[in-house]
């Protein structure tokens, strides 16, 4: 399973990306995060159902600094001739 989140609100500048990364890691998640220039963050996310719906929990709660204002959830289907995510990281912003 792989999912697209957009996430917007006080998202950046509080440490959200590292607690959003941490979490993935701890749920055996792939995937990435980032921070987006309209000042959201944007993450791909795969792995079990389970882990899916826990990382999606923290995104809409996100570090103590965030003040989550939405999170928008929709399939990331993998690109054509793309391999499996493997490990989590944090790219650079778009």
């Amino acid at each position: 399973m792989r999912r697209h989140l957009s996430i917007t609100g006080r998202v950046q500048g509080v440490g959200y990306r590292d607690g959003f990364a941490a979490q993935a890691r701890a749920l055996d998640l792939a995937g990435w995060v980032r921070n987006r220039t309209d000042g959201s963050v944007e993450a791909v996310v795969e792995g079990t159902p389970d882990a899916m719906k826990t990382i999606t929990t923290y995104a809409r709660r996100g570090p103590p600094a965030a003040r989550v204002a939405d999170v928008a959830v929709g399939d990331a289907p993998a690109e054509p001739n793309s391999e499996p995510l493997a490990g989590f990281v944090r790219r650079a912003t778009a």
